[in-house]
């Protein structure tokens, strides 16, 4: 069970940016081009090279604050101005009073307005201001937002998804000052990227290797989730976010991208846990006796697994009942606060129910240690 001395850490939580995130952080030389927040037609959101980007926050019951007539389902759940939202979605101060409510002591976050993965920067028609907007986002983040309180957020970064070369140069940077962890996208290909197999993104992962931070992929950084169909609710996409990190698991193996690279570890950020034990067994069945070339990875998927990714879940009772085949230190536990998963104010109350049957060294390991060993954030 989980003991009231454990310190949770949330590894999938999600930040809205406050209007002067870029205004006040960007190169000067850019300043009266940075993106800034303005209302068109009832919304607020951001202008940005003469393209409007409607605030897109999606909450839920607890966390949007619903209009007069708004019943609380489907589209209601975007709010359309910073005033839709609980405070806590944008200002620190109100974040962190809303993870005490919430029992949760750190958390690790997510972009809004660049997309989890950075790749809103992609739409970029002038890519010297785009990189300096990055700069400004990491900035913001690292110096701002995690320095009010170092002990409750673990700083991670962007990278410009467009140039490897700056990339690498900003994960160098961004380290030197304290980041944690790297924004990255779980498939580039549906991007106009080049794929992992093609070894494109092999000094990303070298520079990753070299300085420690891990990858986060988050589900959905490839462009959306599944949808089987046009007439397909969007549902079925959020339940079976999963496969999502499934595919980007298997082409990341396969694909060699860690093959002499000790230090680069890969987190799948809210695509579950429990479908790795059948993902692991059916990649390695396919390893051993596939006769089609482009398999690059020199160790059984299994292995590269163990080594090199980790895996969150927010609710998930069969990584629970499976933690000795996923690895007790592979897994570690979000809050998703404040989308739509997120069960806040409760998010401690599920986790310890869903903990009640683990022995207590193995719910600290699943709900603070391996967070703190994997983003290298230890206990003040």
């Amino acid at each position: 069970m989980l003991s009231d001395d454990v310190q949770a850490i949330s590894v999938d939580d999600h930040v809205v940016e406050p209007p002067n995130v870029f205004v006040d952080h960007i190169e000067p030389r850019f300043k009266d081009r940075a993106p800034r927040i303005v209302e068109r037609d009832g919304a607020e959101g951001w202008l940005w090279e003469d393209r409007f980007y409607p605030l897109t926050f999606q909450g839920n019951s607890k966390t949007r604050r619903f209009r007069p007539g708004e019943g609380g389902r489907g589209d209601d759940l975007f709010a359309r101005r910073y005033e839709d939202m609980i405070p806590a979605a944008f200002d620190v101060h109100e974040r962190v009073r809303a993870m005490d409510e919430d029992g949760v002591w750190a958390e690790l976050l997510f972009p809004t307005f660049p997309r989890f993965g950075g790749t809103q920067f992609l739409q970029a028609e002038d890519k010297d201001l785009a990189l300096a907007m990055v700069r400004a986002w990491n900035d913001w983040m690292i110096d701002e937002w995690c320095a009010a309180y170092p002990e409750r957020f673990i700083p991670q970064t962007l990278i410009p998804l467009w140039d490897v070369t700056a990339s690498v140069a900003e994960i160098e940077r961004c380290a030197a000052k304290g980041s944690r962890a790297v924004l990255f996208v779980e498939n580039p290909h549906p991007l106009d990227l080049p794929s992992f197999p093609t070894g494109h993104w092999r000094p990303v992962f070298e520079a990753c290797n070299a300085t420690g931070l891990p990858l986060s992929m988050h589900i959905g950084t490839s462009s959306g989730l599944i949808s089987p169909s046009p007439e397909s609710s969007p549902s079925v996409g959020i339940a079976l976010c999963g496969i999502n990190s499934m595919s980007a698991l298997g082409d990341l193996i396969f694909s060699g991208v860690f093959n002499g690279l000790p230090n680069c570890r890969v987190a799948l950020s809210e695509g579950g846990a429990g479908w790795v034990p059948y993902v692991l067994e059916r990649l390695d069945y396919t390893w051993e006796r596939s006769r089609y070339g482009g398999l690059e990875n020199t160790a059984p998927p299994s292995e590269v697994f163990a080594q090199h990714v980790w895996v969150c879940m927010i609710s998930d009772r069969y990584a629970i009942r499976n933690r000795d085949a996923i690895g007790v230190d592979k897994i570690m536990w979000e809050a998703d606060f404040p989308h739509n998963d997120s069960n806040w104010p409760n998010s401690r109350k599920v986790l310890v129910d869903a903990l009640i049957d683990v022995p207590d060294d193995e719910a600290r390991s699943i709900a603070e240690s391996n967070a703190r060993q994997l983003y290298r954030f230890p206990r003040a």
